[in-house]
């Protein structure tokens, strides 16, 4: 039972913060920020952020530090947002899979563009056998 109600307020947490983070936060720092994931400990006291933002590895740097910095204002945003006895201590973290999704992604495209490479040469050496 508890835990069905931890992903129900991961999703609200998700919701919200994502919003606050859009429409109220006012920090040029922070980039383009995707909230990709909220995981809420089982107790509600944690909450665990995780984010992506488009652009460099600086600027995920910039934006994680804005984001841990106004994380007492967002926190005092979600208050009336979401009616929960104790707020959760909001952690912000860059999410990785994307980043990791995109290296096996350029993997498998020079893998292809290895493999093409490869036939064009097998079938070079085939005409030239059939020729000669």
């Amino acid at each position: 039972m508890g835990h069905h109600r931890s992903a129900r307020v991961a999703d609200l947490i998700k919701k919200e913060v994502s919003e606050i983070i859009q429409h109220e936060l006012k920090d040029p720092r922070i980039g383009f920020v995707t909230v990709t994931l909220v995981d809420v400990s089982i107790d509600l006291r944690h909450a665990q952020v995780y984010f992506s933002v488009l652009g460099t590895k600086l600027d995920q740097e910039k934006s994680l530090k804005s984001l841990q910095k106004a994380t007492g204002f967002i926190r005092t945003k979600l208050g009336p947002r979401i009616k929960l006895r104790h707020i959760p201590e909001l952690l912000f973290r860059y999410d990785e899979s994307f980043d990791y999704a995109q290296r096996i992604s350029n993997v498998i495209n020079s893998l292809e563009i290895k493999d093409s490479e490869n036939n064009e040469i097998e079938s070079s050496f085939k005409r030239r056998e059939q020729e000669g």
